[in-house]
């Protein structure tokens, strides 16, 4: 992937990739993306061609106004925005009939970032890790039995101590491991020349990775240095080693020595997620439990279809009633012309084929019109099929005859993927799963093709179910903490993504109209955006960055809260102990959170948090960014860092603005990395990072928690600039709320809070009357009041100043 050069101010067309397809499609007037000229914005089909792949290609904007007006369109945005001198540069995910509609409306295009033949190469590259993984075994297997040797291999056993505990690491593996669920047991010795078994034994367990078995791994608290270790196989295999002593880890490493991590060995699809947590929680039962969500999703399936004719008036749409992998696959339709003069229109259906015969006229011309094959289609092959003119279309024109057609779903994912309405899982991670503790929600695949962001998930939830026996850090998280771990909100879509069409974002959802682009030629552009179907300033509040369209790319459904996905994650928010949240997106390298949303013109913004929570948001971001960094010394920049609509673009309905503006819920959106599927070598390095943040998260909900510490505020006064006035601003010694009064009364929740000036600006500076008496108080984001004052009017104890210049 070719990375953008900003400072090169020529912009160039696309590429040859996009440019030699957009130069054979035609674009009808419908698919066109016009900027609105008021600036109001307005959804607009686009007509992606159902064989079309699609492109990250750059937009250059003028300005703030041109962002807002190229959202309005519906066009599929990557999470990108880079404000430079002469403009702004955007990331748009579009085909090339879309990249032709874009110029033809005279938007500027730049380089092509990523190409469909990217993708391609991550999905070949995954089945060489997968096949790799297998020869392994099979080699592993092979070498033994020519050997004649034990069928298990110690790898490593490491032994280390954290804290005032000794932990012994042990890795092996078995030959039997790739069919085989048992676990091994490691028999220890108690130190040199004392007997195995002395020591005690622990178990490890398989670690299977896409389905494909690499070793089994696990560690346990020891109460002496073993100096060997033997592990005996279900099979009769023996192996013994010598224990060796694990490298030292830096002090200041808050993952202390031994810390287990990196578990992540290629992608993973929806179906491996949900195994993968499944696993987890066969294995660790005491810490963690597989909830099934209550929706379960439309399904990774659809009609059988096709369409007969190459003009709008002749063309005939033909559906299945039984989904293609229920039936629908493998039904015919055929148009045959009789061959004789004056013959009725007729249909015949033997078993699932399907022949029409045109009627002729006289002279034996083909006279029958696709309205009226439409019609005698329903009428006598309505038991399989339904018919439909295209689009709308009113079908006048003489239909074409058509060789034996196939209907077919067009799906290509393999039998191991469900074809059925697909459960949704979470992992609940935690020693106290009744919600008495503080509730942490992760939640990632909302966007179909972002195939990073789920692997971040699953990385976490192995650190913290794999380090809680024997790293204190760990054991404190899950004690204190009710984790909830969604990897996937959109398996449906996801899926379609890997085995179908990769750039795909939203669910696989039908929602169009006979009328519209329901046909088999749309089966690339349906679906709801997940992450604008939400409940809270969303496109039917009047709010930007959504669209009406069904076949929009930011499609907000036809109502909120329509998809079950949706309802799902709302579900979840609905636990009352869940305070914090993380919604894990690719690609750009962001870090956001409220608000998210505005509207158009004026960029109207969703209410700002108080300055108190603004403050608390920037805080522990602060410290989660600073967890990320300490990975590979990769920074999210303060540029990229902030509420959703200040540092990106309006999103209307996302999940972040319903999780804090209906649920009260700290909710941040992370955007990891810089493309959606990078080449695995950067796909593992930002998941091990992002993990590192996400981890952080749940510190910082721990910190929260147990936040007992009054804040603490004061008053500062400086000479003002008007004659008479002094300016004041209050101090605090942490992220607080300060309300205050001026006329002399005792300070409220209902008193006037003090505000922010901005964004990044800190508090406002009061300007007031040199003497003004001052009454107020503090009170943290835990909800800790200053001096335990007693905030309904009756309290005495709140802090009292005047609007004084200090003397020297």
């Amino acid at each position: 992937m070719r990375m953008p050069n900003y400072g090169d101010r020529r912009w160039r067309a696309p590429v040859v990739a996009v440019a030699a397809f957009s130069a054979v499609l035609l674009v009808s007037p419908a698919s066109a993306v016009t900027p609105p000229a008021d600036g109001a914005g307005q959804s607009v089909e686009l007509n992606r061609l159902p064989d079309e792949e699609a492109s990250v290609v750059e937009v250059l904007l003028a300005d703030s106004n041109e962002l807002d007006e190229l959202v309005a369109t519906g066009v599929d945005l990557d999470h990108h925005v880079s404000r430079i001198e002469d403009g702004i540069v955007v990331h748009a995910v579009v085909t090339p009939s879309e990249v032709a509609a874009l110029r033809a409306q005279g938007y500027q295009l730049g380089d092509v970032l990523f190409q469909p033949t990217d993708s391609e190469d991550r999905v070949a590259e995954r089945e060489a890790t997968i096949a790799e993984h297998k020869a392994e075994n099979q080699a592993f297997t092979a070498t033994l039995a020519a050997s004649d040797t034990s069928d298990v291999k110690i790898i490593r056993a490491d032994y280390y101590t954290s804290g005032t505990n000794q932990i012994l690491s042990v890795e092996a593996k078995w030959a039997q491991g790739q069919t085989a669920t048992n676990t091994l047991t490691v028999v220890r010795d108690s130190g040199p020349g004392t007997a195995l078994g002395s020591g005690g034994t622990q178990t490890i367990s398989r670690f299977v990775d896409a389905g494909v078995y690499l070793y089994h791994r696990g560690a346990s608290t020891v109460t002496t240095r073993p100096d060997r270790i033997q592990i005996t196989s279900p099979t009769g295999g023996v192996a013994v080693v010598q224990v060796k002593e694990w490298l030292p880890i830096p002090a200041d490493d808050p993952e202390g020595p031994g810390y287990q991590k990196d578990f992540i060995t290629s992608y993973l699809t929806p179906t491996e997620l949900y195994a993968r947590i499944h696993q987890l929680a066969a294995e660790f039962p005491d810490l963690a439990e597989i909830v099934e969500l209550p929706n379960k999703t439309n399904g990774y399936r659809r009609k059988a279809q096709a369409v007969l004719g190459s003009a709008n008036a002749n063309r005939v749409a033909v559906d299945s009633l039984a989904w293609g992998h229920e039936g629908g696959n493998g039904i015919s339709v055929e148009l045959v012309n009789p061959g004789a003069a004056s013959r009725p229109l007729s249909v015949t259906v033997t078993g699932k084929d399907i022949r029409v015969s045109l009627a002729t006229n006289a002279s034996g011309a083909l006279t029958s019109t696709a309205a009226q094959v439409v019609a005698a289609l329903n009428a006598n092959a309505g038991s399989l099929v339904r018919a439909y003119t295209y689009r709308g279309d009113a079908g006048a024109g003489v239909v074409a005859t058509a060789a034996r057609t196939l209907l077919t779903d067009g799906l290509k994912a393999p039998a191991s993927v469900s074809r059925d309405p697909h459960p949704m899982y979470a992992i609940r991670i935690g020693k106290h799963r009744d919600g008495s503790k503080m509730g942490v929600l992760a939640y990632a695949q909302e966007h179909a093709r972002e195939w990073v962001p789920p692997l971040v998930a699953i990385e976490t939830a192995e650190r913290l179910l794999r380090n809680y026996g024997q790293d204190g850090h760990t054991k404190q998280l899950l004690n204190n903490l009710d984790i909830w771990i969604a990897p996937s909100i959109n398996p449906d879509g996801g899926h379609y993504s890997f085995y179908d069409y990769a750039s795909q974002r939203r669910n696989m959802t039908n929602h169009c109209p006979l009328t519209g682009a329901a046909d088999a030629l749309g089966r690339n552009s349906w679906g709801v955006d997940n992450n604008r179907n939400y409940t809270e300033y969303s496109l039917f509040d009047g709010y930007s960055g959504a669209s009406s369209s069904c076949t929009s790319d930011t499609y907000a459904g036809p109502s909120e809260l329509s998809e079950p996905e949706n309802k799902n994650l709302d579900w979840l928010a609905q636990h009352k102990n869940i305070k914090f949240s993380m919604n894990l997106h690719s690609s750009g390298n962001y870090f956001m959170w409220s608000p998210g949303a505005y509207a158009t013109p004026g960029r109207i913004s969703a209410p700002r948090p108080t300055l108190a929570e603004e403050s608390f948001f920037w805080g522990a971001s602060s410290r989660i960014l600073t967890a990320i960094k300490r990975h590979r010394n990769m920074a999210v920049t303060p540029a990229r860092t902030g509420p959703i609509s200040d540092v990106l673009y309006s999103a209307a309905g996302n999940s972040g603005d319903m999780l804090w503006y209906k649920y009260g819920i700290y909710a941040w959106n992370f955007e990891v990395g810089t493309s959606f599927q990078p080449a695995w070598a950067e796909a593992h390095q930002e998941t091990m990072e992002f993990a590192n943040g996400l981890v952080e998260l749940m510190r910082v909900a721990k910190d929260f928690d147990k936040d007992h510490q009054r804040p603490k505020s004061g008053l500062s006064v400086t000479a003002s600039s008007t004659p008479g006035m002094v300016d004041v601003t209050f101090t605090v010694s942490e992220p607080a709320a300060v309300f205050y009064t001026l006329d002399g009364g005792a300070p409220t929740y209902s008193s006037t809070m003090y505000a922010s000036a901005g964004i990044r600006e800190g508090g406002e500076t009061l300007t007031l009357p040199a003497g003004t008496k001052i009454h107020w108080f503090s009170v943290d984001a835990a909800g800790n009041v200053e001096n335990n004052y007693r905030a309904d009017g009756t309290g005495k104890n709140y802090l009292k100043g005047t609007a004084t210049l200090p003397t020297s």
